[in-house]
């Protein structure tokens, strides 16, 4: 990952998620899953841009299949806006940065 946005599983995800201060951003993703890589960079600048604003965790579905689970993803990249441990807005698929920016503003 780089180094504005970290890697959760589900032993952390109540922690570091629904527990949070500050809006968050789950990207469910998969290894093997193209637009999960092409939606990667963007997080990275979409998270620099709005450091300290909002928290960006990438969840590996493959690997933490409780989370995916517990809010119906079906189909990722799949990312959840998160705001006092509550989700308010999702965004599924790879979408324009201009897109994803201006949901993850609302929520701040």
């Amino acid at each position: 990952m780089g180094a504005n946005v970290a890697e959760i599983g589900d032993a952390e995800f109540a922690d570091k998620v629904l527990k949070a201060t500050t809006p968050v951003v789950v990207d469910f993703w998969a290894p093997w899953c193209g637009p999960c890589k092409s939606i990667a960079p963007v997080l990275e600048e979409i998270a620099a841009e709005l450091g300290g604003k909002v928290t960006i965790y990438k969840v590996n579905v493959d690997d933490n299949p409780k989370s995916p689970s517990q809010y119906n993803v079906r189909a990722i990249p799949n990312l959840i806006i998160f705001k006092g441990g509550v989700e308010v807005d999702r965004v599924v698929g790879a979408v324009p940065k201009e897109d994803l920016v201006d949901k993850i503003k609302k929520s701040l």
